[in-house]
């Protein structure tokens, strides 16, 4: 019933195990974390036998998982065998449920790593578990030690919602496919009907949008003809997204339908007093609330749902139209980070084993991100979304780290730093995080009243309340030190 506590660092709390502690059924550190025990440490005599380590590997890892602690396992060291026991050194740092390093076995020496005290406070605030204390008493006892700064063992994952692994990466994106298509399913079950209606653009989020729903369609014995996919040019529509579209639909095998908008909403500019050549936020919402509202009607009139296809990072910079393509009757894509969207339609085209349908899948993937409200220069997209508001891989990256682990600002800089050092400059990366501060709270009314979507990671806007009206001055503040 021991803790020690650093008074420069008071996140960091330690508490002890012995040996066989690791391995019994109420082990000392379920109430040592519930003190606040952020780091267990465990000095054993674990003698080796076939295949103990790897038991062993699993208890450390799901140790620190369960208790969301670091977790250091030292064992006794070659050398050390007496009569009948062998021991082979196998010592562990587990964070978290990760296995952060371990040495060779049979081997002696000194085994380190960093762990993220921080990190693993913050997470323990998400869980009411841990506002928990157990009836027997405990002493702290404080400990010094001068805080300095060191290089970091630790890799940061510059996309950490795409693994790095190819096996692990088509295993995830399967599954991502899967949890889209049967969180849809459910709703037509639910409701009874039969019938879909989705806008098309040729680009990503529409495309994926769409190939889920086909799937989804394919799951319920429906028809694909019953998904009903509405291509709407309008003035920054290119000859590109537009047969990427028409094709897409066609080689799926669903319904396409060509409605034309321009008449529309140069009627509407007429009625609302807008000047055509100003291409403001006007000129450029109206044709996004048009779009809706025509699938709006076309659902009603065919008693359908409307598939909305912005994804979680959109949601997030609340880089979406209010009531334009910010509704729709169930969004299937919102759960999926921007980064994420590319290789789930990279993976489909990869293995559909439709050769037509693959080579429109890769060139939609090859298509710049737009929202195509500006009229082409020389027939190319002129609007390009990562111009305006950056890189979706450092406003993924952002996100990851934010929701998660509910970093500070300067952490998620320092962390960026660390990731995209050979891609962005320092002072890029701090531009581009106030980038992502300032949208992100600003776009809070947005997401307060999205429609229904299932979460598809462990990382979610859903969780991660925050009042509508909520300043980002607070969170740019940590950042005004750097310079």
């Amino acid at each position: 019933n021991l803790l020690f506590r650093c008074e420069e660092l008071p996140e960091l709390i330690l508490g002890c195990e012995l040996c066989e502690d690791l391995w019994v059924a109420e082990p000392p550190s379920t109430s040592h974390a519930l003190m606040g025990a952020t780091v267990i440490a465990n000095l054993s005599a674990s003698n080796e036998t076939v295949s103990k380590d790897d038991y062993r590997t699993l208890l450390v890892k799901a140790s620190s998982a369960r208790l969301l602690c670091g977790y250091i396992y030292t064992s006794a060291g070659e050398g050390e065998s007496t009569q009948d026991l062998v021991f082979g050194g196998h010592d562990l740092i587990a964070e978290n449920g990760t296995l952060l390093a371990q040495s060779a076995r049979f081997t002696t020496g000194i085994l380190y790593t960093d762990l993220d005290v921080l990190k693993i406070s913050s997470e323990r605030r998400r869980m009411g578990t841990f506002g928990k204390r157990p009836m027997k008493p405990y002493l702290t006892v404080p400990f010094s030690m001068q805080l300095t700064g060191t290089k970091l063992d630790r890799k940061f994952a510059a996309h950490p919602f795409v693994p790095e692994d190819m096996v692990e990466r088509n295993r995830r994106c399967e599954d991502i496919l899967s949890i889209q298509a049967f969180g849809l399913k459910k709703r037509y079950e639910h409701i009874g009907c039969k019938t879909a209606v989705l806008g098309i653009s040729g680009g990503l989020d529409s495309t994926l949008a769409l190939l889920v729903t086909v799937r989804t369609f394919d799951l319920l014995g429906l028809p694909r003809s019953g998904i009903i996919a509405v291509t709407m040019p309008c003035f920054g529509t290119t000859d590109r997204t537009y047969e990427n579209a028409c094709l897409l639909a066609k080689t799926l095998g669903t319904t396409l339908r060509e409605v034309d908008i321009r008449e529309s909403v140069t009627r509407h500019f007429t009625d609302i007093g807008q000047d055509m050549e100003c291409h403001d936020v006007t000129y450029e919402n109206g044709q996004a609330r048009e779009r809706t509202q025509v699938l709006m009607d076309i659902a009603n009139k065919e008693n359908a749902l409307v598939i909305g296809t912005g994804d979680m990072s959109e949601l997030a910079l609340g880089w979406a139209t209010y009531n334009g393509d910010h509704m729709s009757m169930y969004g299937v894509n919102a759960g999926v980070p921007k980064t994420l969207v590319r290789h789930l339609v990279a993976y489909y085209a990869d293995t559909c084993n439709n050769a037509e349908l693959t080579a429109v899948l890769k060139d939609v993937l090859d298509t710049p991100v737009s929202p195509e409200l500006l009229p082409p220069v020389e027939g190319n997209i002129a609007q390009k979304t990562e111009d305006l508001v950056g890189p979706y891989e450092l406003h993924d990256f952002f996100l990851y780290y934010l929701l998660k682990y509910n970093f500070p600002p300067k952490k998620l800089y320092y962390y960026a730093c660390l990731a995209f050092s050979e891609e962005f400059s320092a002072s890029y990366i701090l531009e581009k995080l106030k980038v992502f501060l300032n949208r992100f709270c600003s776009g809070q009314f947005k997401r307060s009243c999205s429609p229904d979507s299932a979460d598809i990671t462990d990382v979610c806007l859903s969780r991660y309340p925050i009042p509508s009206d909520c300043s980002a001055q607070a969170l740019l503040s940590d950042l005004s030190d750097i310079r």
